[in-house]
């Protein structure tokens, strides 16, 4: 499991579960979140696979989640370089 704010990598046991409040020891980032989710997919309804999943409106802080099932977080440095790119093809398209 990858935090999804720094990229910190954290090993789990197969049939360790993850607490409510358990945080990232880099950055103090909340790890049971929906960007720290398998499930969790900006492209699908209410941005989770899972249909049976409450919506959830701040994806980054802890919740609550039954669903909740480690993920690869999908965060960090990756995350901060697609931001860059897209930031950069905004600005190749702005009007003056």
């Amino acid at each position: 499991m990858r935090c999804f704010s720094c990229g910190a990598e954290f090993a789990l046991a197969a049939s360790e579960r993850l607490g409510f409040r358990e945080e990232c020891t880099a950055c103090r980032a909340d790890l049971h979140c929906c960007r720290n989710c398998a499930h969790h997919d900006p492209s699908a309804y209410n941005e989770c696979r899972e249909s049976q999943a409450e919506r959830v409106d701040d994806r980054e802080r802890a919740n609550r989640c039954e669903w909740f099932s480690p993920g690869t977080g999908g965060g960090g440095a990756r995350a901060r370089e697609q931001d860059q790119a897209r930031s950069k093809l905004d600005s190749l398209f702005k009007k003056p």
